[in-house]
């Protein structure tokens, strides 16, 4: 009986620890920073990210500030129309003509607010 009453409160010390474990540590959180989306402009338009780096960024809502998501539903809504669905793995680029100068207008746009934020004309 006492070996059983042993091995009981070992496990519950286990149990308990992961419980308190779990219980404490917060959920880690992903957050896109402008920076980030320019750096995955930059490369997009030199035709160095793939679809699978480019859907992940653009497929993660950016809840921490509407301006960013907004950024990120414009360059998701370029892939859908202007996106070559499958070529960057053949080493085609990821947007056609078209794609590549909205994308860059829009990163443009982003790099001029930044630098503005950045400057502290910004007012957020």
């Amino acid at each position: 009986m006492a070996l059983f009453l042993l091995v009981f409160a070992v496990c519950l010390l286990i149990f308990g620890g992961m419980l308190a474990i779990l219980l404490l540590s917060g959920t880690p959180r992903y957050r896109t920073e402008p920076q980030q989306l320019l750096d995955l402009f930059d490369r997009a338009l030199e035709s160095q990210v793939g679809e699978t780096e480019w859907n992940t960024v653009m497929d993660y809502p950016i809840r921490h500030d509407d301006y960013l998501d907004g950024v990120r539903r414009r360059a998701r809504r370029l892939m859908d129309e202007h996106g070559n669905h499958g070529r960057a793995t053949r080493g085609k680029p990821l947007l056609d003509a078209e794609g590549r100068e909205e994308l860059k207008a829009l990163r443009d746009h982003l790099a001029s607010r930044q630098a503005l934020h950045e400057q502290g004309g910004g007012n957020e």
